[in-house]
């Protein structure tokens, strides 16, 4: 994959400096009125492509920006929740066993009948 976005570059770039070399000529650009500028054509073709790109650079640069920060916003909420998730279970708080004290010797525990049939 590496190859091929190399020969696409090279050939892009052969492509652009035989337009360059063929369109080396001269231009007057009038700014404003009174503000004259010379200067080549290819020279020119570039200035207003770069111009062109730093609104939609910048509109990029800002998306990613937002997104970046959603993510790692995200990043961090997962990552509460698996700490959450993974916690060590405590153990349940038991009551106290019931103790019974021994009924005082000669009193007579109570007893219940028993059903028998």
């Amino acid at each position: 994959m590496g190859i091929l976005r190399t020969i696409i570059w090279v050939l892009l770039t052969a492509v652009l400096v035989i337009f360059a070399m063929a369109n080396w000529l001269p231009v007057t650009v009038t700014i404003w009125p009174g503000q004259v500028l010379d200067t080549k054509l290819p020279v020119l073709i570039l200035a207003a492509f770069l111009i062109g790109s730093v609104p939609m650079w910048i509109a990029l640069r800002t998306t990613r920006w937002s997104l970046k920060r959603r993510l790692d916003t995200s990043e961090r909420q997962l990552a509460d929740l698996r700490a959450l998730a993974n916690r060590p279970v405590e153990p349940a708080l038991t009551p106290a066993p019931v103790t019974t004290t021994a009924p005082a010797s000669g009193t007579a525990s109570p007893t219940l009948p028993l059903d028998v049939p």
